[in-house]
């Protein structure tokens, strides 16, 4: 991608979000983008395929607070035209040279002096890929982040699980091992002899360098173009790789994998995989922090009078409580140990709320005794204090 039509190309415009998108919002927008544009979810769709490349490249980008700021600065001084091209854009007679040299050729000096003590080359290193002085050397290339999604029990959220995952991303042509050739004998590309890139401009303007569009940037020309990447030497590849989704996840939460993700190009460092765990609920048990939570039902007897009651816990033997006389209906008790497990390896608390109950049907003899029960506290009034306090007394 040539200097112009990297700072030329809107990708807040890709991933339709505002320049001053949080960080939330355009991830936001690339899940949604990718989900809709998948290959997965559009086989032999080449526009969406194109489309996902897109959306991938703008949250490479834009995804990285890093990088966004470079980018950034690059559209600012240069999207707007600040630099232009062609016949007198250097004022009389014109002048003509690199902005490679700009960008990489200054060393530590100051504007003043001619230089720009690398902050250009700083920029422009950091979105190309290549560092000061590289304009004309292909450079190891970092392959692209990739992002999936999982969706684990509740259980398995709890301790852990070990889940196939099936990713798709860029990454060197199988049929021609990235050499772009059917016979993997590519031949050095005439025009760039080799280097990938082109220099082009002149007449009192600015000098671009640009990828060479013979050979697209690879400094190699296939002779015989592969038929499964049409001599790209990139072909978008499917995988399936066993994940460790560590115990304790929550729903919701994005786990980094790092060097999973899409292969680099020319020696470059893998991309990183980014998780995003759905937590199916479960119809027991439910999740505060690192703490599980369980409602336990009681009689009315058990309450008023006290006892033993034993609790179900997840994935192990039930624990044995005891419930204090005079217990009420919605207090909580704590099975220490008995919840999620922590970062550090110890389990949080099963916490125990209380739901004294109401029998819909009554033998006759519990009726008697109920009604016996009724009469024998007919002076207390457990309303009264309620009362009291509405009128204020």
């Amino acid at each position: 991608m040539s200097t112009k039509d990297f700072v030329e190309k809107d990708y807040y415009k890709v991933l339709g979000v505002p320049k001053d998108a949080t960080e939330a919002e355009i991830k936001k927008a690339y899940r949604k983008l990718a989900r809709e544009f998948h290959p997965d979810a559009n086989k032999g769709d080449a526009r969406a395929e194109e489309r996902f490349k897109e959306v991938s490249e703008a949250h490479d980008v834009l995804g990285d607070p890093k990088r966004r700021k470079e980018y950034d600065e690059a559209r600012a001084l240069f999207g707007a035209g600040g630099f232009r091209t062609g016949p007198g854009a250097g004022g009389p007679g014109g002048f003509n040279f690199d902005l490679g040299d700009l960008f990489g050729g200054a060393q530590g000096g100051s504007p003043g002096a001619g230089g720009f003590g690398g902050g250009l080359g700083d920029v422009f290193g950091g979105l190309f890929g290549r560092g000061g002085g590289a304009g004309t050397r292909t450079q190891p290339r970092r392959g692209q982040d990739v992002e999936s999604e999982v969706t684990l029990s509740f259980t398995e959220a709890v301790d852990g699980a070990t889940v196939p995952l099936r990713m798709s991303s860029s990454a060197a042509c199988k049929a021609c091992a990235g050499t772009g050739d059917r016979n993997g004998t590519p031949r050095v590309c005439p025009t760039c002899v080799g280097t990938g890139q082109v220099s082009r401009g002149g007449g009192g303007g600015f000098s671009l360098t640009d990828p060479c569009v013979d050979c697209r940037g690879r400094g190699l020309i296939a002779q015989d173009p592969c038929e499964v990447c049409k001599g790209s030497g990139r072909a978008t590849s499917s995988r399936t790789m066993q994940v460790r989704i560590p115990a304790g996840v929550s729903d919701g939460q994005r786990i980094r994998l790092r060097g999973k993700g899409a292969p680099g190009e020319r020696g470059g460092p893998n991309g990183d995989l980014y998780v995003v765990v759905h937590v199916e609920p479960h119809p027991v048990f439910g999740r505060k922090g690192d703490n599980l939570t369980v409602t336990v039902p009681v009689t009315f007897t058990e309450a008023a009078l006290g006892g033993e009651i034993k609790v179900p816990t997840l994935g192990g033997p039930p624990v044995t409580l005891r419930l204090p006389a005079g217990t009420p209906s919605g207090r909580t008790m704590r099975a220490r140990g008995k919840g999620a497990v922590r970062k550090d390896g110890t389990r949080g608390d099963l916490l125990v709320t209380i739901e004294v109950t109401v029998p819909r049907e009554l033998s006759d003899k519990a009726r008697d005794l109920l009604e016996s029960y009724r009469d024998a506290t007919a002076g207390e009034d457990p309303r009264a204090a309620l009362f009291k306090a509405a009128k204020g007394d």
